[in-house]
């Protein structure tokens, strides 16, 4: 029996009122056309944070101060030939302009109101953005 891949990834939810920032992929392979979040598989000795801000500022052009980042829910999610821990983190404030700073993988940069997704949507992704916000970190089995 073969014994599955196991990868952890940041997802990081920037909020402005009742709006999220969302991108839709292009270019990489997994979901392109979709529309999902500042997100990146973690590269290995790192934390969870330091990812997060590594990927905010590779996708998204900005600085975060580890202090305004919160995980607010993990996922265990599997595919067909790997699993996943998903860390999904609300970032409280960043500094400097949120820009596509890939534009090769990321098709376009938008606000939306939560109350208006927009399709095509990484499924898990809707998932996590739809999930009551509890007090605490959720979590969430998916694809089991």
């Amino acid at each position: 029996m073969r014994t599955p891949i196991l990868y952890g990834s940041v997802h990081l939810l920037f909020y402005r009122n009742d709006e999220v920032l969302l991108l839709k992929r292009q270019n990489t392979g997994f979901e392109d056309g979709k529309w999902s979040v500042v997100a990146g598989r973690m590269d290995g000795g790192e934390e969870v944070k330091a990812a997060a801000i590594r990927e905010a500022k590779e996708e998204a052009g900005v600085d975060i101060d580890p202090a305004e980042v919160d995980v607010i829910g993990v996922m265990h999610r599997k595919n067909t030939s790997s699993e996943w821990i998903d860390f999904f983190l609300k970032v409280r404030s960043w500094k400097g302009q949120l820009v596509n700073a890939e534009p090769h993988k990321c098709q376009e940069l938008e606000w939306f109101k939560l109350s208006e997704l927009p399709e095509p949507m990484v499924s898990y992704i809707h998932k996590a953005l739809t999930n009551k916000q509890q007090d605490g970190v959720w979590f969430e089995s998916v694809n089991w």
